[in-house]
């Protein structure tokens, strides 16, 4: 702590005799402090997504699905503009130039940009437990999402606060009793199948999706989830097919692509359709300024290693190609 806090005093110093034109140190004894003090370029990045967090865990995930918490997610990052600017100030004293010229460029389609908003974006996804929580918000309400029926509201609640807790098995009594008070009452359903798939009663759980989707064809959290119900049961083609039945309800969703690809990739072996149905789900993903991005990019490595073993390098970067995608900005 105290060898950070000295390194921003120098950081400071620098700053202020570098937008003051005048140079206390020759460009070459700049570069050396700055090698010996070891300045570590990571607090930045730290500082910044440190920032970013606490914006996250600000964001109302009440009524809004995926699409609308992704935007209020990349607005955060958008926020953070500090370390861009940080960043290049060290890299220009570190390279010993005599003028210091610092340009930051806010366009948010330009490589440079996107290479700032990733670094923030990555460390999110690994260290912030704010985002995790919001990411996996789905909760945007339809006529039969919720109940009129005060005691199955009441046993539901009971069990949304226990699930908080991580605690599935006891959540589950109380969203039984809920559709048992009101068998249309699609979220108790949902928070069923929740429940019955994380303590490992697989069939139990599609009963409680399909019991839901029954109710409401659309919706959109049985929907994602009884393709994984699929693949833990090892029901691979009932997985896939699940994810396509997804595609046609919602065929902007990047959830079926990514889905899919990674039943291909994994279990089916066809690194080709894994690898189209990954491309599409990182396209989605970042147009709609999706965090998930991390994990498309993460299992397009995963399969151009794999391709490359094969001899199928070519055929991967076809591929990228033909979705927009350079090799070299994913």
């Amino acid at each position: 702590m105290k060898k950070t806090f000295f390194s921003l005093i120098v950081l400071f110093f620098f700053t202020t005799s570098v937008f003051a034109q005048k140079e206390t140190l020759s460009p070459e004894a700049t570069k050396d402090l700055l090698n010996k003090i070891k300045f570590d370029t990571t607090v930045f990045l730290s500082s910044a997504a440190t920032r970013a967090c606490k914006c996250i865990d600000s964001i109302s995930i009440s009524n809004k699905n995926r699409e609308d918490v992704s935007k209020d997610i990349s607005a955060c990052i958008d926020k953070v503009t500090s370390y861009q600017l940080s960043l290049k100030l060290i890299q220009t004293l570190q390279n010993s130039q005599k003028n210091h010229t610092i340009t930051i460029n806010p366009d948010k389609n330009s490589r440079e940009y996107k290479q700032y908003y990733y670094d923030i974006e990555r460390w999110l996804m690994d260290s912030c437990k704010a985002l995790e929580t919001v990411i996996s918000a789905n909760n945007k309400v339809s006529e039969k999402s919720s109940s009129s029926d005060l005691l199955a509201l009441k046993e539901y609640n009971k069990g949304i606060d226990i699930i908080k807790e991580d605690d599935y098995k006891k959540a589950l009594p109380f969203f039984k009793k809920a559709t048992e008070l009101d068998p249309e009452f699609a979220f108790a359903w949902d928070n069923l199948g929740l429940c019955e798939r994380k303590i490992g009663n697989l069939d139990a759980a599609l009963i409680a999706y399909k019991n839901s989707l029954r109710i409401d064809p659309k919706g959109k959290m049985p929907l994602q989830n009884l393709p994984i119900v699929y693949e833990f049961k090892k029901e691979y083609d009932s997985a896939i097919k699940a994810y396509e039945e997804l595609l046609a309800i919602y065929p902007d969703d990047p959830e079926s692509f990514y889905g899919a690809g990674r039943i291909y990739f994994a279990y089916k072996k066809d690194d080709e359709k894994a690898l189209q149905s990954m491309c599409k789900a990182y396209n989605l993903y970042i147009e709609m300024g999706s965090p998930y991005r991390v994990d498309a990019e993460k299992m397009i490595n995963y399969i151009y290693t794999q391709m490359k073993k094969n001899g199928k390098e070519d055929i991967f970067n076809k591929i990228l190609k033909e979705n927009k995608i350079n090799p070299s900005t994913k």
